[in-house]
């Protein structure tokens, strides 16, 4: 088992062969996905205002309806994942009891956090906190109490809630395809729920909204994120702003995206995972050499102790007694952001994780990207709060006008500007490959029915589609609508998310069924690990050439 476990796991990339030749897909979830992802394309291009217009109406009602469902669901995720983390089933060992991690504690870390959320802190690290000290419901704005809430409200939405829904996920896949022998798939976490409906139907609708929900998630902050390098380019050297600009910029991130997904999982993904979070790492630390650095680090405490002690309350807060709308566009519009990128981001996660244990799991993917998110959003955000209190000021003004530019606007106040910001353009198009590397590996994985390493013809289909997608909406002035429609999905799977919770619990306790045996003279428990895989099947996966 174990040397077949290690052939399944082994990185496609590395012997070209026949996978350069050959086209391995689940022709439902494959044509389906792809012909809804092209129809919503050209009708997007079609009916630009008014198919913006209809998601931005649907958004407002989700958020009026079933904003309640959005709090309660990530609050629950939150405490099943502590529980798990404290629980009976954390010495359970993802692969069986003689599985081994297939990459190391650091290039697993730096793969998680790059394709979790490295690019969003980039982009919002200073912004937010800015926004909610300008303008938050709590206290009066421009405050000192007003800066402290500004750190708590953007811990809330970067803190252990977006990385409890991952870690759900990943878990659930994970545990379902590792140990238990199932394709490596969405519909693969429902089996305790479903039996064998995951191979019809059910089975094939759930993975073609995970699949289209993952592109179009990619492919809008690929659209969105060219849109910061173009800004810190021009910034740095004056060519202008404009979609021309912006096209090129996604054909050039592409193309890195495309070489390193042929690369494969260890030689692409990995190594360009390292070399961003090394990078991202050495802005930080100079940022918080030359910044204001008893500040930061006075805050970062503080903040952490603010973030736990209003937690309980702002995680429940629903603005039932106040009448308003602002967490609609807040909290409600990061939990169900992340809930819509649950998919893409647990299925990567769930890949990378082989050999893990679940104890180790749940701290490795819940807590320590959560203190590092913390340790960022601290450097730039406070740096920027800063400077807004005590010195120069005008951040505010900047993230207010123009957020893509706020980051190369507070690197500007320190010395070596020019380079520190050519410096953000290189990480920022780093996490961007990855992200898109990460996204076209889990859409290959979908749609060639579970396969943990797809063929180079599939992934470059992926990597290519999500390139076009992001071009062409960005030509058409379709992104803010396909933005909207992203996070619409956050609905139907906030319901799959606590169906996973069902699910994975149920799984995890029939796999380690207690039993009480006695050691001297004082009862003990065994867990029975069962070694074999219970089902060993696929998901109608065919070749086509």
């Amino acid at each position: 088992m174990e040397e077949k476990l290690k052939s399944e796991t082994s990185d496609a990339g590395e012997s070209p062969g026949e996978g350069w030749f050959h086209l391995d897909v689940h022709p439902q979830v494959f044509f389906i996905s792809a012909g809804l992802i092209l129809f919503f394309v050209i009708l997007t291009l079609i009916f630009q205002q008014h198919m913006e217009e209809i998601f931005r109406q649907m958004q407002n009602v989700i958020s009026d309806y079933a904003g309640w469902l959005f709090i309660w669901t990530v609050n629950i995720v939150l405490v099943f994942i502590l529980v798990l983390l404290a629980g009976r089933f954390g010495n359970i060992r993802l692969g069986g009891p003689d599985a081994r991690p297939e990459f190391s504690t650091l290039g697993w870390f730096a793969m998680l956090f790059s394709a979790g959320m490295g690019i969003g802190l980039l982009f919002y690290g200073v912004a937010e906190p800015m926004f909610h000290y300008v303008a938050n419901p709590h206290v009066t704005e421009g405050t000192v109490e007003s800066a402290r809430m500004a750190m708590d409200i953007t811990f809330l939405h970067w803190g252990l809630h977006p990385w409890a829904i991952y870690s759900l996920v990943a878990l659930s896949l994970a545990f379902f395809s590792f140990n238990q022998g199932l394709p490596l798939s969405i519909r693969t976490a429902f089996y305790p729920l479903f039996g064998d409906r995951i191979y019809g139907w059910t089975g094939h609708v759930i993975d073609i909204l995970a699949t289209v929900a993952t592109l179009f998630g990619v492919a809008t902050s690929l659209g969105l994120g060219v849109q910061q390098v173009n800004a810190g380019l021009d910034h740095l050297l004056g060519i202008g702003q404009s979609p021309t600009i912006q096209v090129a910029l996604i054909g050039g991130i592409t193309l890195i995206a495309t070489w390193s997904v042929v690369k494969g999982l260890d030689k692409g993904i990995r190594r360009l995972s390292e070399i961003n979070i090394s990078i991202a790492g050495l802005l930080a630390l100079f940022v918080l050499l030359v910044g204001p650095t008893l500040f930061i680090l006075n805050a970062l405490l503080e903040n952490i102790g603010y973030y736990f002690q209003y937690l309980p309350m702002l995680s429940t807060w629903n603005e039932t007694y106040e009448r308003t709308e602002w967490q609609h566009g807040w909290t409600i519009f990061y939990w169900s952001w992340w809930i819509a990128w649950s998919p893409f981001v647990g299925m990567f996660i769930a890949r990378v994780s082989h050999g893990r244990t679940i104890r180790q799991f749940v701290a490795g993917v819940l807590l320590v990207p959560t203190f590092i998110t913390f340790l960022w959003i601290t450097i730039f955000g406070n740096t920027a709060l800063f400077i807004e209190m005590f010195g120069a000021g005008g951040i505010s003004q900047a993230v207010q006008e123009n957020i893509p530019v706020s980051l190369f606007i507070l690197l500007g106040n320190f010395p070596l500007a020019s380079f520190t910001s050519s410096l953000a353009i290189i990480v920022i198009v780093t996490f961007f490959v990855t992200s898109s590397d990460s996204g076209s590996m889990v859409i290959d994985i979908i749609t060639s029915g579970g396969n943990p390493n797809p063929p180079v013809l599939s992934r470059l289909f992926w990597a290519i589609m999500e390139g076009l997608v992001a071009a062409v909406l960005l030509i058409g002035g379709g992104l803010v609508a396909l933005q909207t429609a992203t996070i619409t999905t956050g609905l139907p799977f906030a319901l799959i998310i606590l169906g996973m919770c069902f699910s994975l619990y149920k799984g995890l306790s029939e796999y380690a069924a207690p039993t009480e045996f006695t050691i001297g003279e004082r009862p003990a428990t065994e867990f029975k690990i069962r070694t074999k895989p219970v089902l060993d099947k696929t998901f109608g996966r065919r070749r086509l050439w």
